[in-house]
């Protein structure tokens, strides 16, 4: 998947587990609900976030980039109640998806200002970030803690600074 390059507002690239689904919490955290939806693997989410990821849906071009790939759509969005985000596919080949992740993103972003939230950000995610000439900002999330809402006022105020440079 390549992404417009029409849309003016960077790419928020979403990550499930560890961002959405805190996989590393001792027990289910007050707010969320544990789903079934893969025998033998605890999936908590939080209703809560669907309201937190559409808040920043005016600044951002909300995509998933999860190993979850479509199932997000289906498994997570209704969890949400977020509309169905655009999901980048990430190459059945290579040694695990954290490594497959960056090649299938560069593709998609293209040279769009982007914001990352992941819980495996790979030494390679930041040297890409750190070589692209539009902003990119990348965000490790506590797999034990999940997406908060001091996260959130983090992007809102960075796609802020971007409208306001693009202005001056």
């Amino acid at each position: 998947m390549i992404l417009s390059d029409s849309d003016s507002r960077p790419v928020l690239l979403v990550d499930v587990d560890g961002v959405l689904n805190p996989w590393h919490a001792e027990s289910c955290p007050a707010g969320y609900h544990e789903y079934g939806f893969f025998p033998g693997e605890r999936v908590l989410l939080s209703p809560g976030h669907g309201e937190l990821l559409t808040s920043l849906a005016s600044a951002y071009e909300l995509v998933w980039a999860t190993a979850w790939e479509h199932r997000a759509n289906t498994l997570i969005c209704p969890v949400l109640a977020m509309p169905e985000l655009p999901v980048i596919e990430f190459p059945l080949s290579g040694r695990d998806v954290d490594f497959r992740k960056l090649p299938a993103v560069i593709d998609a972003v293209g040279a769009r200002a982007c914001a990352w939230i992941d819980d495996a950000h790979q030494s390679d995610h930041y040297t890409w970030a750190r070589e692209r000439t539009a902003p990119t900002l990348l965000i490790d999330i506590d797999p034990a803690v999940g997406l908060t809402s001091d996260v959130i006022a983090m992007l809102a105020d960075w796609a802020a600074d971007l409208g306001r440079a693009a202005q001056s």
